[in-house]
């Protein structure tokens, strides 16, 4: 169920809270069984039959990762992995590897696609992430309860953040609500819920209506023009901010209704001032996995210039590729590789550059890859590089009032998070965040319902 849905917002997170504070009241040892099969209820409800899926995947990593310590073969960690990418690969990219393979003459296999389960990379990734610390020696053994709560607890399953079993495992044994804070915290997370679907709801969906139609177009083969292009490409950049940044706004919200932090995901990244910067606030739980599990993994800084510039190349290359099963993928996260490894030499070599134009040049670049990303195929995206770039009609009808109103809320900042706790507790604010409750559960009914853009990877 989505969280910007009638049936989360009214039915499900209410019974859950009541559940979960009845178990911690009077019955705490029941606390986190309670909130895993929540967990799996929320997680079925899409589509029961991807449940036995994200069952197997955790009884079959918590039992790999019982035997691991006493492993003496060498081969048991690198079977769990490959086991992981394995799943993950047939249900998401079986396809895509079917049509590349057909690029050989002669060849002619028939393109199977299979349903892609929710969340299905986020919780392979957590599975990863544990296994590789636990056979390093940086992870304990943890009971099947709090490693299947680690997994599908349900504020972050579906479209993370990425969470490591450090930042989370540990706040499994506390009595959230025997805290001081925990009434402050309950309100701070209400108001981090509101202001992740206000951000969805009011900014993400209706620049969806911009963006949407004219990816559409370019799609179907019509000539975009320079209006549509840059409304378009404009649209997207922004639909996508406020899109995950909502979701991940409305997962930190919920979690800390359960008495549970999570890491904050994004840090106002439109205002980086160079694309190392821009990927240490744009997804930052998945910028940091790739530098731990990937980059570092192939060398990192340690092993000379060529080394630290190729690993960027294959790790961003990867990453593209985790986005979605497709060479457009592929294409965005090779051309952050090739710009990473640009900045790279460009401080190697001593450049230095004003901010502005350093902030300049990183928005002009992460907007124009931003095509890659959305558009279908190459031939779409070459569509709209021609509008964007002046080689099509100019057009008009340039829709650009909910542009500006998000690129002002995007680039001043700050993170909701920041924002929400340097907020005193106020009465009247709290009744004003009530009222943007409601003014959003209006809109909820009365317009589209948008799926999270993050569910599809």
């Amino acid at each position: 169920m989505l969280f910007n849905s009638f049936v989360f917002l009214l039915a499900f997170l209410p019974a859950a809270l009541l559940l979960h504070a009845a178990a911690e009241r009077y019955r705490p040892q029941w606390r986190l069984p309670v909130l895993a099969g929540l967990s799996f209820v929320f997680y079925a409800w899409w589509d029961w039959r991807f449940l036995p899926l994200l069952l197997g995947s955790i009884a079959i990593n918590w039992g790999v990762a019982r035997v691991l310590p006493r492993d003496r073969t060498g081969w048991l960690f690198p079977a769990a992995i490959a086991g992981n990418l394995a799943v993950l690969a047939a249900f998401k990219y079986l396809g895509f590897f079917t049509d590349l393979a057909n690029l050989i003459p002669a060849l002619d296999l028939q393109r199977v696609d299979l349903v892609l389960p929710l969340g299905i990379s986020f919780f392979t990734f957590h599975h990863i992430m544990y296994l590789t610390d636990l056979k390093a020696g940086r992870a304990p053994s943890f009971g099947l309860t709090r490693y299947a709560l680690y997994i599908a607890f349900f504020p972050q399953v579906l479209a993370g953040p990425l969470v490591r079993w450090s930042e989370i495992m540990h706040q499994f044994e506390g009595r959230p609500y025997a805290r001081p804070d925990a009434a402050e915290r309950i309100g701070r997370g209400l108001m981090l819920l509101t202001v992740g679907l206000a951000k969805k709801v009011f900014l993400g969906d209706p620049l969806a209506a911009y963006a949407n139609p004219v990816f559409q177009a370019a799609a179907a083969g019509k000539t975009i023009t320079v209006a549509e292009a840059w409304q378009g490409t404009l649209g997207f950049t922004f639909q996508i901010y406020f899109d995950f940044s909502g979701y991940t706004d409305m997962a930190l919200g919920l979690a800390l209704l359960f008495g549970i932090v999570l890491p904050q995901n994004f840090d106002v990244p439109y205002r980086a001032t160079s694309l190392r910067d821009f990927w240490r606030r744009w997804h930052m739980t998945l910028s940091r996995f790739l530098r731990d599990y990937l980059y570092i993994a192939m060398g990192g800084n340690r092993r000379g210039l060529a080394i630290q510039v190729a690993a960027l190349f294959a790790t961003m290359t990867l990453g593209g590729l985790w986005h979605g099963a497709g060479l457009t993928f592929v294409a965005w996260g090779a051309a952050h590789g090739v710009g990473l490894g640009a900045g790279v030499l460009w401080r190697r070599a001593g450049g230095r550059m004003p901010q502005v134009l350093g902030w300049a040049l990183t928005a002009l670049f992460v907007i124009l890859t931003w095509v890659l990303f959305r558009a279908t195929s190459f031939e779409a995206a070459l569509a709209m590089y021609k509008g964007l770039l002046g080689f099509a009609p100019t057009g008009t009808g340039f829709k650009w009032r909910t542009i500006l109103m998000a690129a002002a809320v995007a680039m001043i900042g700050p993170t909701a998070w920041a924002a929400i706790h340097r907020l005193p507790p106020n009465r009247w604010l709290a009744l004003a965040f009530a009222v943007v409750f409601v003014v959003v559960l209006l809109k909820i009914g009365n317009d589209a319902n948008y799926e999270f853009i993050y569910f599809q990877f």
